[in-house]
């Protein structure tokens, strides 16, 4: 749930924000830019702890929501680089050709640009969900009592010693994670046909 939930939701603020991104030239859109790539380059234990400590400041319950934010929050920068990719591969007056024949701005946006990005969309689903899916080191650090995600659970599992169960889930995510960031590749590369 927590995968899927910041999959979807990282990846809608993503496109958002890689739509900002490429329409909009603003005063320190650089250093935005830079800011946004700082989870990508930034190791996990860095966030993990950051956001613990973070969650302690403000007195946020560790809990689903408390992994959930956390989720979201590094996977943002993911989709937000791969919908922005997309970008650069359609035409820059496909919005106002749609805005032109007198679709209003968030319908050119609607039926003009999210057709012509659909694959780097989903590109980020995917890999978000891959990317939240298989985190530890930030789900550990902000989990609470009562919730554990499949990384959790498998370290927890291999503390009284590797047995067959864990063995099957490891070959289970082995193949869903090259399975899925597979297909986000194949549609990353994909071409639009205008």
């Amino acid at each position: 749930m927590i995968a899927f939930t910041s999959a979807i939701v990282s990846t809608v603020i993503g496109t958002f924000t890689a739509y900002a991104l490429y329409k909009f030239n603003f005063r320190g859109k650089k250093a935005f830019q830079s800011l946004l790539n700082l989870p990508i380059i930034t190791p996990d234990i860095v966030i993990g702890i950051g956001l613990l400590l973070f969650y302690v400041m403000i007195n946020f319950t560790l809990g689903y929501y408390s992994v959930l934010f956390a989720h979201i929050t590094f996977n943002i920068a993911y989709t937000t680089l791969i919908v922005s990719t997309r970008f650069h591969y359609i035409d820059v007056n496909l919005e106002n050709a749609a805005i032109d024949l007198g679709a209003k701005p968030f319908l050119a946006f609607r039926y003009a640009i999210v057709p012509a990005i659909m694959p780097g969309i989903i590109a980020a689903i995917l890999i978000a969900f891959t990317l939240s899916w298989d985190d530890f080191i930030v789900s550990f650090f902000t989990s609470g009592v009562g919730t554990t995600t499949l990384p959790v659970r498998v370290y927890s599992m291999i503390k009284m010693g590797v047995n067959p169960q864990i063995n099957a889930i490891s070959t289970i995510t082995l193949i869903v994670s090259l399975i899925l960031i597979i297909i986000a590749l194949k549609l990353q590369k994909s071409k639009i046909a205008t």
